[in-house]
C-alpha cells in the first residue's frame, strides 16, 4: 500500500487529481450554461406562443436525440475541419455539454413549472397579473422546490458526460488515465489506472446522488406536512 505513492505511482497519482479540476470546470461550465439556457427554453415552451413552443420542441428534440459523442466530434472536430478553422477543445467541449444539458434540464424545468396547478395562474391573473409577474412571483418560487432534487442529479449525468471530451483533445481525467494505461511504465497496467480513475469519479458523482436523494425525500416530506383543505 505504500508503494502506490511512491514512484511512478506517486507521479501517476498526483497528475489523475491534478486532471480532475479540468473535468470539474467542465462540468460547471455546462451546468451553468446549459442551466441558464434551458431555463430560457423552458421559459418560452410554457409561454402563449405557438411558434415559439415549436422550435424549442425542435431544439429539445434534436438534441436529446444526438449522441454527446457525435455532437463533440460536429464541434470539435467536423465543423472545423468544414470551415477550415481551428476550434480550441475547451470552447468545443464547452458548447456540445451546454447544448446537451440544455436540452434536458429544459424538460425538467419544464415539467416543474407544469406541475403548478392551473389554478395558481389563473388566480394571479385574476388579481391582474401578467404572464411574466406571475411566473416570477407565484409559480417559479414553487416550481423551484420541484426541480431542486432533479437538477441536482443530472449534475451526475454532466459529470460523467465530460468523460468522452478526451476524443476531441481535451486534457481531462479520462485523457489522462488513458495515456497512462498506454504508457509502457510497470505499474500504470489499465487494470491499476481505470480502477483510480473509476474511484475518482465515483467520489464526484456520488456525494451529488446522496444530496439529490436527501432532497426528495425533504420534498416529499414537506408536501406531506402541508394542509390539505377541506370543502
Amino acid at each position: 500500500m505504500i508503494e502506490i505513492f511512491g514512484r511512478p505511482h506517486g507521479i501517476v497519482l498526483y497528475q489523475l487529481l491534478d486532471a480532475t479540476q479540468f473535468t470539474i470546470y467542465l462540468s460547471l461550465i455546462a451546468f451553468v450554461g446549459g442551466g441558464l439556457l434551458g431555463a430560457l427554453i423552458a421559459l418560452i415552451r410554457i409561454a402563449p406562443n405557438t411558434w415559439g413552443k415549436r422550435i424549442t420542441i425542435a431544439y429539445i428534440w434534436l438534441f436529446q436525440s444526438t449522441p454527446l459523442l457525435m455532437l463533440l466530434f460536429l464541434t470539435g472536430l467536423g465543423v472545423p475541419r468544414l470551415f477550415g478553422m481551428n476550434i480550441d477543445p475547451w470552447y468545443a467541449a464547452s458548447i456540445s455539454l451546454t447544448l446537451y444539458s440544455s436540452a434536458y434540464m429544459s424538460d425538467v424545468w419544464r415539467g416543474a413549472l407544469e406541475a403548478i396547478p392551473r389554478g395558481q395562474w389563473e388566480g394571479a391573473s385574476a388579481l391582474g397579473l401578467r404572464f411574466l409577474p406571475t411566473l416570477r412571483l407565484v409559480v417559479a418560487p414553487q416550481a423551484l422546490g420541484i426541480a431542486l432534487a432533479p437538477t441536482v442529479g443530472f449534475m451526475v449525468q454532466i459529470i460523467k458526460g465530460t468523460s468522452l471530451a478526451y476524443i476531441i483533445g481535451f486534457t481531462d481525467l479520462m485523457t489522462i488515465g488513458k495515456r497512462w494505461a498506454n504508457a509502457p511504465v510497470p505499474g500504470t497496467e489499465p487494470y491499476i489506472i481505470f480502477p483510480l480513475m473509476a474511484l475518482i469519479y465515483f467520489s464526484l458523482c456520488f456525494p451529488l446522488s446522496l444530496y439529490s436523494r436527501h432532497l426528495e425525500r425533504r420534498m416529499g416530506t414537506i408536501k406531506t406536512l402541508q394542509p390539505v383543505a377541506t370543502a
